[in-house]
């Protein structure tokens, strides 16, 4: 086993009196003593900083990058305005999605965020496939996310710049003198910003954001949490190989000519299930009393057939009490449809409901 690394906000973490785990074999704050719940509730009223520095950040550049990524992904990359990012996803030839990222055109390149875990993967499949665009890892800058809805006055104060992006907008501006890669976007529901920092700064502009009265810093517990309640998928959990875009109620990201031409990997079966409807569906699932329904959890109808699984599940600190997500069968797929969650061998009463659980507050 090797020892998992360390991000550059590390020793800020064990300061702060973070608990550090193992995640995606980086060594990563769960909680800090706040709290996963207290963590939560900052980030939906106030702001909380994440460090997300163990994501992957990929530099593209070279001719027609957009076309070229459009090979790969079933979005709209070659007519991506510079300053804008779009959330995409990289298709295998069955229409499963390989990992989900964030695409930015920051004009003399592109700049692309993948999950920690499929780094290793992502980065070998671009350079095979987009033949005469350099792809370049940056292994010298943090990622840090402040979210909620104070995130404007936290990163404004420092950044002016951030407070005329909109959500899904991305400039690079200074911030304490530091040129940092700013966008408007996230992973809770709530408004907020993900800065890529050069890494000798990290701690300091980090800091900075925590001396903001209403800003704290939040683990990744409070980061499940709050993604689950605004119905955003995790790869490995809602999505991955074997669940097509549609599935996954990610149709939405396809952008409409791209659902048209096809020319990405998968498309027979993407553009069928557009057209006709998938066999199952990602759902929210609401169960009944407080027991949370975990991941792998069976969901049955009312007469006792299996019609699907969890694949998120805890207690959503917002709402107040447990929330899922899940796939079932499309014909039991409609808001409002009574099921069962098999806990322990017994039938939990549950409700499907539309995603989200809680209202997302982007500034569009």
């Amino acid at each position: 086993m090797t020892a998992p690394k360390r991000t550059p906000l590390y020793d800020l973490h064990v300061e702060l009196g973070g608990k550090m785990v193992d995640f995606a074999g980086w060594e990563m704050p769960v909680q800090y003593p706040m709290g996963i719940m207290g963590e939560h509730k900052q980030c939906r009223d106030k702001a909380a900083v994440f460090d997300v520095s163990h994501m992957g950040q990929v530099i593209l550049r070279g001719e027609n990058v957009g076309e070229k990524l459009e090979a790969l992904c079933p979005q709209a990359y070659a007519t991506l305005k510079e300053g804008k990012a779009r959330y995409g996803f990289f298709t295998n030839p069955d229409g499963g999605i390989m990992d989900d990222l964030i695409v930015s055109n920051a004009g003399d390149h592109f700049f692309v965020v993948v999950n920690a875990a499929l780094r290793h993967q992502d980065i070998p499949h671009m350079k095979a496939n987009m033949e005469g665009v350099e792809v370049t890892e940056i292994f010298d800058r943090a990622l840090v996310a402040v979210q909620g809805p104070k995130a404007e006055d936290v990163v404004g104060d420092l950044c002016p710049a951030a407070r005329h992006l909109k959500f899904m907008e991305t400039t690079e501006a200074d911030i304490m003198g530091v040129a940092c890669r700013v966008s408007r976007l996230g992973y809770t529901g709530e408004d907020g910003f993900e800065i890529s920092i050069p890494e000798d700064k990290a701690i300091e502009i980090t800091r900075a954001f925590l001396a903001h009265a209403d800003c704290e810093p939040a683990g990744l517990g409070a980061r499940d949490s709050l993604r689950l309640e605004a119905g955003l998928c995790l790869y490995g959990n809602d999505i991955d190989q074997s669940t097509s875009p549609v599935e996954a109620s990610l149709g939405w990201a396809i952008q409409k000519r791209r659902r048209e031409e096809g020319g990405f990997p998968g498309a027979e079966r993407i553009q069928k299930e557009l057209a006709e409807g998938p066999a199952r569906k990602l759902v929210g699932i609401a169960p009944e009393g407080r027991a949370p329904a975990r991941q792998g959890v069976e969901v049955q109808s009312p007469e006792g057939d299996t019609i699907g699984q969890i694949t998120s599940g805890g207690f959503g600190p917002t709402v107040g009490g447990p929330v899922a997500m899940g796939y079932v069968s499309a014909d039991h797929s409609a808001a409002g449809e009574t099921v069962n969650l098999i806990v322990r061998g017994k039938p939990l009463p549950a409700q499907i409901v539309a995603l989200p659980f809680v209202k997302q507050n982007y500034k569009r």
